[in-house]
């Protein structure tokens, strides 16, 4: 789930935040979050899977004023329903999801790594927290990517 939040204090001031009208009005969250908190998804809270597993994630998007552009970066998805398991679109880097509404994107995992889910507006991720983890471990892939960093 992702959502905005409006608060009186700024970005990672401490204590209780009292709600901004203002800030709601403008459209100017402080936070925008997946679950709920910061660092919902990551850490020993990251989305877990396996080389050659599928994953599939629902993904809602509570606003109440944001639209979502949901990304993993280094995926694509292979199928993104959008409210209806009969209809869907194939090969999809990123899926606008609209306040109060959701969707489901598929995909298949290739090689091993650490995967990053943002809102791809990306100052959403880095500077005000919509910023998830999957970890996918397994056996390397270097027909399909490999890496001098990796292996250090």
């Amino acid at each position: 789930m992702q959502g905005d939040f409006y608060t009186n204090g700024k970005y990672n001031d401490q204590g209780m935040q009292t709600f901004d009208m203002e800030k709601a009005i403008d459209e100017q969250p402080t936070y925008v979050l997946f679950n709920g908190r910061e660092g919902a998804l990551t850490g020993d809270n990251a989305l877990k899977a396996k080389v050659e597993e599928t994953v599939r994630l629902l993904v809602g998007n509570g606003g109440p004023n944001l639209v979502s552009s949901f990304h993993v970066i280094g995926e694509i998805f292979d199928r993104v329903w959008d409210g209806s398991n009969q209809h869907y679109e194939e090969s999809v880097q990123t899926t606008l999801i609209p306040a109060g509404g959701s969707k489901v994107v598929q995909f298949r995992t290739e090689v091993p790594g650490t995967f990053l889910l943002v809102d791809h507006s990306i100052f959403r991720a880095f500077n005000k927290g919509a910023l998830g983890v999957l970890k996918v471990e397994g056996p390397a892939a270097p027909a399909i990517y490999s890496s001098s960093a990796a292996a250090q």
